[in-house]
C-alpha cells in the first residue's frame, strides 16, 4: 500500500511540477472571483445582488473552464509519457501496469477535486463579498433551498466532468495523443446537446441509451423524468455503463501495449 501511495505522489508530482497546472488553477480562481464583481458592478441596483444567485451563476460559468482544465490533465496523463519518452522508464519500475495507471488515473480524480474546490471556494467568498447582506435568496426552485439547489447543481456538473475526464483519459491510453482527447472531449463538450435535440429519446426509442441523452442531469433537479421518460436511475445506469466501457478499453489497450519499439 505504502508503495501504491508512493506511486500517486510521484503522478501527483508530475502533475503539479509544471507551470501549466497552476497558471490553470489561478486562472479558475481569478475567473470564479470575478464573476460574482461583474455581477455587482453592472447590476442597476447592486443592493438587489443576491448570495446564491450570483454564485450560481458563477459556478454555472466557472464549471465550463474547470471542465476544460481537466480534459487537459486527462489528455496529457498516458499520451505525455509517450510525448516525453519517458514510458520505457515508467514501466520498468516495480509496479505493474494496472497500478500505473490506475494511479495515473486516481492523481486526474484529485486535481479534478481540487479545481472544484478552487472553483467553490473562490466564487462562494467573493460572492459574499458582493452581495448585499439582507440578499441571501436565490431562485426558488421546486422544494430545493437556495444552497441546496445551488451544491446539488454544482455535483450533476461534476458529474458530467467525471464522465468527460473518463473518455479523454480513455483516448490518450489508447491512441497516445493529448491533442485527439482535447478535440474529442471537448467537441463532445460543445455538441451533445446538438446531438442529443437531433437524436431525440422522445422520436427514437433507442436514443435512450446515448451517453449524449444524459451528461446533463440538472432537468433531474426540477422533474422526475428526463428525455424520452428516462429516470435519473436509468441516466446513472446508462452513465455508468459507458464509463465501465471507457475504463475497460483502457486498462486493456494499455496493459497490452507494445512499447519495445
Amino acid at each position: 500500500m505504502g508503495n501504491f501511495a508512493a506511486l500517486i505522489h510521484n503522478e501527483n508530482v508530475k502533475i503539479y511540477s509544471r507551470i501549466r497546472t497552476w497558471i490553470m488553477l489561478i486562472i479558475l480562481a481569478v475567473m470564479s472571483a470575478l464573476f460574482p464583481a461583474l455581477f455587482y458592478f453592472t447590476s442597476s441596483d447592486p443592493s438587489t445582488t443576491e448570495l446564491w444567485n450570483s454564485f450560481q451563476t458563477t459556478v454555472s460559468v466557472s464549471f465550463f473552464l474547470n471542465t476544460i482544465f481537466t480534459v487537459v490533465i486527462a489528455s496529457d496523463s498516458v499520451a505525455g509519457e509517450f510525448s516525453w519518452g519517458t514510458i520505457k522508464l515508467l514501466l520498468i519500475r516495480p509496479w505493474s501496469r494496472s497500478k500505473i495507471l490506475l494511479s495515473k488515473y486516481i492523481s486526474l480524480i484529485l486535481f479534478s477535486l481540487l479545481s472544484t474546490a478552487v472553483l467553490i471556494v473562490f466564487g462562494y467568498v467573493s460572492a459574499m463579498i458582493f452581495s448585499s447582506s439582507s440578499g441571501l435568496g436565490g431562485a426558488s426552485v421546486s422544494d430545493w433551498s437556495p444552497a441546496e439547489y445551488t451544491f446539488l447543481g454544482i455535483l450533476c456538473s461534476y458529474a458530467e466532468l467525471f464522465v468527460t475526464a473518463a473518455l479523454a483519459f480513455m483516448v490518450s491510453s489508447v491512441f497516445r495523443a493529448s491533442g485527439l482527447a482535447i478535440g474529442l472531449s471537448l467537441f463532445i463538450m460543445f455538441a451533445k446537446d446538438i446531438i442529443a435535440a437531433i437524436f431525440s429519446p422522445e422520436r427514437y426509442e433507442w436514443a435512450k441509451y446515448l451517453i449524449f441523452t444524459h451528461m446533463d442531469l440538472h432537468g433531474y433537479l426540477l422533474t422526475d423524468k428526463g428525455p424520452g421518460g428516462s429516470t435519473l436511475g436509468f441516466a446513472l445506469v446508462v452513465l455508468a455503463v459507458y464509463y465501465l466501457i471507457f475504463m475497460l478499453v483502457s486498462w486493456i489497450v494499455f496493459r497490452k501495449r507494445d512499447v519495445a519499439a
